[in-house]
């Protein structure tokens, strides 16, 4: 069995600062890698934890068996972490922390079709409840739609040729394994621009996966409701693995940092609105050397946290006023 590492765990223990007897919610559970770091080292009070997979949700339960008293495991996604929240704890909690990143099992044991790199039924569903599979999208959708499939969501330089390339092999046969479509990418893109770091399919696999699961889709809500959730003081750590994430973290941190949007010559807020949190990572964080040797997976993570405020420091904020 392959044991995912986590990734940034000094760091996201550095910023998370989670003090004993803290509620924490893991948004992306995985098998456990930062939560199992979470109960041990920061000795945290309860860590809920949301994972889609049902699977990768098993073997975290079995993990963490010995803890069950402080260990809550959902199956469920985190677009519906207010109400998981509130069904087991209350309406708010200490800390929050997204891993947005894709945990091995699913590349090298889950036999859903995400790497280019094994022969398998191209599913690339993170939950199997989910009716829309990457075969159904590859099959069945235009070349216009594929196009702007891979270039938003894989940011693909030659989105256009792979879906035109993908359109013609399906005339001839349905493709139904992983290995097809990371053939027919490569074909599609010349070789001379092929990167030099990573596979030349791995943004379309990105594309797909991201589309078939949803998740640009819902990262800004649950992000915001995420905020919502948390007690006044308490902070939210994220790890993202592509630009289009990150850009979503970094503008929504500074939208609610941002508060008054007054003249700077009004005397007084007149705007109403505050500042709801203080953005700690100004720059994103990023593995250290060290750990991008031993666990390559790290070299793109990306890492940002927040603050929430308490009311009183946002109102003195929004008055122009320095506590």
């Amino acid at each position: 069995m392959i044991v995912h590492e986590p990734v940034m765990v000094r760091q996201v223990l550095e910023v998370l600062d989670i003090r004993p007897g803290d509620t924490v919610l893991d948004c992306t559970l995985g098998e456990g890698g930062h939560t199992a770091h979470f109960l041990e080292k920061a000795s945290c009070g309860i860590v809920i934890g949301i994972e889609q997979d049902e699977e990768v949700l098993a073997r975290a339960k079995e993990r963490f068996r010995e803890q069950e008293d402080r260990f809550i495991p959902v199956q469920g996604n985190f677009s519906s972490l207010q109400k998981i929240v509130a069904n087991h704890t209350g309406s708010q909690v200490d800390r929050i922390f997204f891993d947005l990143g894709i945990s091995m099992y699913h590349f090298k044991e889950s036999g859903r079709g995400f790497s280019f790199s094994k022969n398998e039924p191209l599913d690339m569903r993170l939950d199997r409840s989910r009716a829309m599979s990457a075969a159904d999208v590859v099959n069945g959708f235009d070349e216009k739609k594929l196009a702007e499939i891979v270039w938003a969501y894989g940011e693909e330089r030659f989105s256009n040729q792979i879906a035109a390339a993908i359109v013609r092999r399906r005339k001839l046969k349905q493709i139904t394994m992983s290995k097809e479509l990371a053939d027919i990418v490569m074909e599609a893109v010349p070789k001379r621009f092929w990167p030099k770091s990573i596979h030349p399919a791995t943004k379309t696999f990105q594309a797909v996966r991201i589309f078939v699961n949803d998740e640009i889709e819902i990262l800004e809500k649950a992000l915001r409701d995420g905020i919502d959730t948390l007690k006044e003081g308490g902070r939210m750590c994220v790890i993202s693995f592509h630009s289009l994430e990150d850009r979503i973290v970094k503008s929504l941190f500074r939208e609610l940092a941002k508060g008054c949007t007054c003249p700077p010559d009004f005397p007084v807020c007149v705007c109403g609105k505050r500042k709801v949190v203080k953005v700690l990572t100004k720059k994103p964080l990023i593995a250290q050397q060290e750990e991008v040797g031993v666990n390559p997976a790290s070299r793109s993570a990306r890492l940002r946290c927040a603050l929430k405020l308490t009311n009183d420091a946002a109102f003195l904020a929004s008055m122009k006023v320095t506590a």
